[in-house]
C-alpha cells in the first residue's frame, strides 16, 4: 500500500457500511471530486489500490455506487474527521 492512503467509508441504504483503504488518490479532494463524479454519471467507482479493513495487501475493487447514501473519505479512520459526499 501506497504512503498517501485515504480511508473511504461507504454507508450503503441497506446493509452493513463498508470501509476501505485505498491509495488511488493523492488527497481526500481528489477522491471527493472521483466519487462525486462517478455518482454523476451512473457508474461505478473503480480502485486499482484498495484493500478492506486495513489489510496489507491491494486489490483492485469495483464499487457500485447505486445504493449508497453517504461517502465519508479522510486520511484517518476516526468519526469526526474526513470529507463527507
Amino acid at each position: 500500500m501506497p504512503d498517501n492512503v485515504l480511508i473511504i467509508r461507504l454507508h450503503s441504504l441497506s446493509g452493513e457500511d463498508i470501509s476501505m483503504v485505498t491509495g488511488d488518490f493523492d488527497g481526500e479532494r481528489q477522491a471527493v471530486e472521483a466519487i462525486a463524479s462517478a455518482l454523476d454519471e451512473r457508474r461505478s467507482l473503480v480502485l486499482t489500490q484498495a484493500g478492506y479493513d486495513h489489510e496489507t495487501e491491494t486489490n483492485g475493487v469495483v464499487v457500485n455506487l447505486a445504493n449508497v447514501v453517504l461517502v465519508r473519505v479522510s486520511t484517518s479512520d476516526s468519526a469526526g474527521a474526513g470529507q463527507y459526499l
